[in-house]
């Protein structure tokens, strides 16, 4: 299993970038003319979520290039022999797949109200159909997951810190975003989060 595994988890982070962050930006980009990105280099608690999420994912990519291409050094990120187990394996895969796949359904069905973080600039239709109907936040939802699902695969230190940070960190993005959807969206944003949940 762990040789699949060193193919499998560098491949799944590639694709997940690709899609979860930058395919769905280049649409959007490419038929509205916005750049979806909206993390800046400010000091605001936005920007500052954003560039602390940014180092989750980067570190997320060095565990993943320490497991799969330098097997001595794995050591180094304090592995967790007791919960190096072939269930959790299993689970953790089913839940980067079901992730990835969840995200994809989501942002197609965002359209182009797909942003990486809040866009006051340019006021965007407020989704409700589909998975929102579901989840108001589907798609942290689904990288919440996904850094789960790592973790159950690679039980070290540094993927549980992952875990714990990446979610306060989504967290407080999603309540930052929330307040800027009550206030632009205004009655329309309080009838949807009164039938329908922050994840689940």
């Amino acid at each position: 299993m762990d040789t699949i595994l060193k193919f499998f988890l560098p491949i799944y982070l590639v694709m997940y970038f690709a899609i979860a962050l930058f395919w769905r930006s280049f649409v959007v980009w490419k038929t509205t003319g916005v750049k979806p990105y909206m993390f800046e280099k400010t000091d605001s608690v936005h920007d500052f979520v954003g560039r602390l999420f940014r180092i989750t994912l980067l570190t997320c990519a060095i565990v993943v290039g320490v497991y799969s291409f330098w097997t001595n050094g794995y050591q180094y990120l304090t592995p967790i022999p007791w919960l190096k187990h072939s269930l959790l394996v299993y689970l953790g895969l089913g839940l980067l797949i079901g992730s990835f796949l969840w995200t994809f359904i989501a942002q197609a069905q965002m359209g182009n109200s797909w942003r990486i973080g809040i866009d006051v600039n340019h006021k965007t239709v407020l989704v409700q159909t589909g998975i929102f109907q579901l989840s108001r936040n589907p798609i942290f939802l689904g990288m919440r997951l996904t850094l789960l699902g790592l973790f159950f695969i690679l039980p070290n230190a540094i993927t549980f810190a992952i875990v714990v940070v990446g979610d306060m960190l989504i967290q407080i993005q999603v309540r930052l975003e929330e307040e800027f959807l009550a206030k632009t969206h205004g009655e329309l944003y309080q009838k949807y989060c009164e039938k329908t949940r922050r994840w689940i």
